[in-house]
């Protein structure tokens, strides 16, 4: 029984063989770090989540070479890639600027799609026809809504600067473009209770999502979190109660949905806290949250609570689409 429709799986079936992401960093920034919205960025924000050997001033050429160099070395050269833009907004530009960093991806034979992070109130109609055009160059294109959680109290405490809706509005109009669409949340915000993970999870059910990308709250030194943490207002999440909030959670996901993450890794020397979110653990991560479902003898998208199926809303979108 597959327990998890993982990414790994899918991108096997769908391209033949093992597809690795390259994450690259670019020059970004976000509305609420340059004032356009807010200052300060979300209370985690550490360098944009920006792994730690990727350096935005590197040519994103180069960056791509060598990731591809280094998932060939360790999984083989009929290794594909899709090119992750990962680091801060990564739709946050111009338009000209923005086609000129996603038309590198196409000068790599080896890479077969895209997979842009972002922000849903940074995703014009502009920039998603503008990724929709990758389709047509033999590209699959991934767009990645960081929403974090459905409570609108907590997107405010972490200073998020965007509603619940205006991820609603960012997946309805990427359908319209028929683009690929995966959602960010993270367990164990500030505030946040079991009863906020399972709204989450099931805003992110009754939504036409392809994707969805779950992992705990991890203080990393030097944030706004950090000083609550420091300050005994606000403590993580063990890793059997992350493990137990995450198998809720995925249950109610429909079981079509991709996961592409179930943890977080941060760099040991920079991290406060928890201790399981840090680079050689994600196999122990993933492995207890599948322990858990398998006790319970349940799987994702188990205790789904809404039957519409995600063509059916898909093909209600199209046709929506048609008649505007």
């Amino acid at each position: 029984m597959e327990l998890i429709r993982y990414f790994r799986l899918y991108a096997k079936e769908r391209f033949g063989t093992r597809v690795q992401k390259i994450p690259v960093a670019l020059p970004f920034t976000c509305p609420n770090i340059d004032g356009s919205k807010g200052r300060g960025g979300c209370i985690y924000c550490y360098k944009g989540s920006r792994p730690a050997h990727l350096e935005p001033w590197i040519p994103l050429k180069k960056q791509i070479e060598e990731g591809i160099q280094r998932a060939r070395e360790r999984y083989g050269k009929k290794t594909r890639f899709f090119v992750y833009y990962q680091s801060y907004t990564n739709t946050y530009g111009n338009i000209e600027f923005l086609k000129n960093i996603y038309d590198v991806a196409l000068e790599f034979d080896e890479v077969v799609g895209i997979d842009v992070g972002t922000r849903p109130d940074c995703a014009p109609d502009e920039v998603l026809e503008l990724l929709s055009s990758y389709k047509e160059m033999g590209l699959e294109v991934w767009i990645e809504f960081g929403l974090q959680s459905a409570n609108f109290e907590t997107l405010k405490r972490i200073n998020r600067q965007h509603g619940v809706s205006d991820l609603v509005d960012a997946v309805l109009r990427a359908k319209k473009y028929d683009l690929l669409v995966c959602v960010h949340t993270i367990v164990g915000l500030p505030g946040e209770g079991k009863e906020d993970f399972m709204e989450t999870a099931k805003l992110i059910a009754s939504l036409p999502v392809d994707g969805v990308k779950i992992h705990p709250i991890y203080v990393m030194k030097n944030t706004g979190l950090a000083k609550l943490y420091l300050s005994g207002e606000f403590n993580t999440l063990s890793l059997e109660e992350y493990a137990s909030f995450a198998a809720d959670m995925l249950e109610i996901i429909p079981e079509n949905v991709i996961v592409h993450r179930l943890t977080a890794e941060a760099e040991k020397d920079k991290l406060l806290s928890p201790d399981y979110c840090v680079y050689g653990r994600k196999l122990e991560v993933i492995g207890a949250i599948e322990e858990e479902l398998r006790k319970r003898g349940t799987k994702q998208g188990t205790k789904n609570p809404f039957s519409v199926s995600l063509s059916q809303v898909k093909g209600a979108i199209r046709n929506f689409v048609k008649v505007v």
